[in-house]
């Protein structure tokens, strides 16, 4: 007996309902991450064999890594390696200050040059610098000093660098535990610095002569420039408050005589922020016009809702995201599970997370 009209219609309304829904896409045909749930993602492990990496970058079919100790990972075709990178000052690892963030050159494929974040012991006690090393697939060594002096912390170091769509050079600064120096624009601690790729400050930075772009920061650890060109930095507040600030040169953001939303004449408040719970953001990035954030202390990957100043859960494995690199349709995240506070080492991985459809 053939089935009746009935039994079919319950039938295709089943497969129906049973099929997964499509994931929404922009015209570009890339999943809008806003759209999706952390059931969404699917996540294969690429390496777990990493010691408390801090950044990471792509170069053709080449994944970079810095790990705080002094290394940098080179990953290519399944196979790593591990290079030490030989600076003029040794690299200083300790607590959360190391070799810290890395920015390849727009010709990194032909010139091998890289730009780095990394700690030091100068006469004044533990510092940070800004240096350019070259890669000549043999070893990493640092070719010259563009900033040295940057104050120091066991803790609060800042440590992001990347290169603007400007061409400039772009370097986030911890506060240091001191409370004058965020708002001592005659001091590099608690800053957003902006110079040439030659260590220069640029003509039109907003104080002349200072290498400076904005201050009144606190822990600085990411930074991202959307398509328009605006650019975002991420911040660990002190308990709660950590924020997402967009960065307008020679603007007060506030730290320390104001945190979070915190409205004060003079000073930036935060465009969103955690209010008394913690993310602890370390990396960003825009995919398209989508800025994802790597969350250390809530163990989560988190997207950025700009219509409700609001960040939504993308994806979270239990471990503590540290960076985030999009890749086409694929998130690429590395792990830093070991608390700064900490010692010895790190077991941490680097993720591949790819959208279900």
């Amino acid at each position: 007996m053939k089935p009746s009209l009935i039994a079919l219609y319950i039938q295709a309304l089943a497969t129906l309902c049973a099929a997964p829904a499509a994931l929404a896409q922009d015209a570009a045909g890339n999943v809008r991450i806003q759209a999706t749930m952390p059931g969404d993602w699917t996540m294969q492990v690429v390496s777990d064999g990493l010691d408390y990496p801090w950044d990471i970058a792509r170069a053709d079919d080449r994944f970079l890594l810095t790990e705080k100790t002094g290394n940098i990972v080179v990953i290519e075709n399944g196979r790593q390696r591990r290079y030490p990178l030989q600076t003029s000052d040794p690299i200083v690892d300790e607590g959360g200050a190391g070799l810290l963030g890395m920015a390849l050159s727009r010709d990194f494929a032909q010139s091998g040059v890289a730009y780095f974040y990394h700690s030091y012991r100068s006469e004044a006690g533990l510092a940070n610098k800004v240096i350019e090393a070259r890669f000549d697939a043999d070893a990493w060594r640092e070719t010259r000093v563009l900033l040295a002096g940057i104050p120091g912390h066991r803790l609060y170091n800042g440590g992001a660098i990347a290169i603007g769509p400007d061409g400039h050079l772009y370097a986030t600064t911890g506060w240091t535990g001191d409370r004058e120096r965020p708002q001592d624009r005659a001091s590099l601690a608690g800053k957003v610095l902006r110079m040439t790729l030659s260590g220069q400050a640029p003509q039109d930075n907003p104080f002349p002569g200072s290498l400076i772009y904005s201050y009144g920061h606190r822990n600085p650890q990411g930074m991202a420039w959307n398509p328009a060109g605006e650019l975002f930095v991420v911040e660990h507040g002190e308990s709660g408050h950590d924020e997402i600030n967009r960065i307008k040169p020679g603007v007060n953001y506030g730290w320390p005589l104001a945190e979070g939303a915190e409205r004060r004449d003079g000073l930036e408040p935060a465009w969103i922020e955690s209010g008394r719970s913690t993310w602890a953001p370390a990396g960003a990035a825009f995919a398209g016009d989508e800025l994802v954030i790597a969350a250390l202390g809530s163990r989560e990957l988190l997207v950025m809702d700009e219509g409700a100043r609001a960040l939504k859960r993308v994806f979270s494995s239990g471990d503590r995201i540290r960076d985030v690199l999009p890749v086409a349709r694929d998130l690429y995240v590395i792990t830093t599970n070991r608390s700064p506070r900490g010692e010895g080492p790190s077991k941490d991985r680097l993720l591949r997370l790819s959208p279900r459809q």
